[in-house]
């Protein structure tokens, strides 16, 4: 069931509600638009809509003109942490940002620059954060890897390493076990993304259009592969339902996937976007998917028609 939809000046490529309490209605936005030449210029934004189901709005109450931006991420939420944004630029920054403003996100609600790291000479190309919000990986398009601590509100260096000889497009922190790294393979991979649920699995997005469902305990070849009909792009996991993740599938839409053990079947699809599948995710908040039965709602976006849309999966999913 679509909600709304809005259409953007740049080029879509990444949304993500923000998990903190209570900001859980808002959703943050990225575009990266390339100006060709002589002399190539990319640029972007970043934006903050109010998402409000009931009447069906889409609102954006704040946006600022950047570099061109290829990911962003809010920290996980816990203990006193204020909600930061993390945004990995074309220029070679790292961006961390505040949200600041009212909580219901309506009025006043805006993103405030804190700090920002040059990283390399090469494009930011994929960020994501440890569990404890104090260190980011951040991927770069000469495929390298850097790891960058953010402690009092400064950015640090602290190892950076020659990972592959292709763009690294995804790097990831293992939420169950912060030190590691995964690295699963050397060329077509789009994403990365371990389970909340279950410490040992992990999914794996491709280019050769397959989602892939790994057992780390036995990584010689994965449990189960499903091909999603386009490359898989991003994959996000439920935040309370195991098993159900989010895939974008740039050529093919998006789908909603079911993993049950070694079992892998599309619940269903969603294509009202009539261009590359890129950003895709779920709101957050345990208040928005109460009862025993919930239709948990969903952000993506597309890259070259400059949509995001919010919808209702058709399907009830049991908590």
């Amino acid at each position: 069931m679509d909600i709304a939809h809005c259409y953007l000046k740049g080029n879509a490529d990444a949304v993500e509600f923000c998990p903190h309490d209570p900001y859980h209605n808002v959703l943050a936005v990225s575009t990266y638009t390339l100006q060709e030449g002589s002399q190539p210029c990319r640029h972007g934004s970043i934006s903050l809509f109010n998402v409000d189901v009931e009447p069906g709005h889409l609102d954006m109450v704040f946006s600022e003109e950047t570099a061109g931006i290829f990911d962003i991420k809010w920290n996980p939420p816990g203990g006193h942490a204020s909600p930061f944004l993390a945004q990995a630029d074309a220029d070679g920054y790292l961006r961390i940002k505040m949200l600041e403003g009212c909580c219901n996100g309506v009025e006043g609600v805006n993103l405030k620059e804190i700090t920002n790291e040059k990283i390399s000479n090469s494009m930011c190309l994929y960020l994501d954060w440890n569990p404890s919000a104090t260190s980011i990986t951040v991927g770069l398009s000469d495929g390298s890897v850097s790891i960058v601590s953010f402690l009092e509100s400064k950015l640090e260096i602290q190892e950076e390493w020659k990972a592959h000889d292709y763009e690294l497009w995804t790097t990831s922190f293992d939420i169950h076990q912060p030190n590691l790294i995964s690295k699963v393979h050397k060329m077509g991979v789009c994403c990365i993304e371990k389970s909340p649920h279950d410490p040992n699995t992990l999914l794996t997005g491709s280019y050769d259009e397959f989602l892939r469902v790994w057992d780390l305990r036995s990584i010689s070849k994965p449990l189960n592969s499903i091909n999603l009909g386009g490359g898989v792009w991003r994959v996000k996991h439920h935040p309370f339902i195991p098993g159900l993740v989010l895939a974008a599938c740039m050529h093919n839409g998006f789908a909603i996937v079911a993993i049950k053990g070694d079992n892998a079947e599309v619940s269903e699809t969603y294509k009202k976007h009539d261009s590359l599948a890129y950003g895709a995710d779920w709101q957050k908040g345990e208040a928005n998917h109460i009862g025993e039965n919930t239709k948990p709602l969903v952000a993506t976006c597309s890259f070259y028609d400059k949509l995001v849309r919010v919808w209702r999966p058709g399907n009830d999913f049991i908590l």
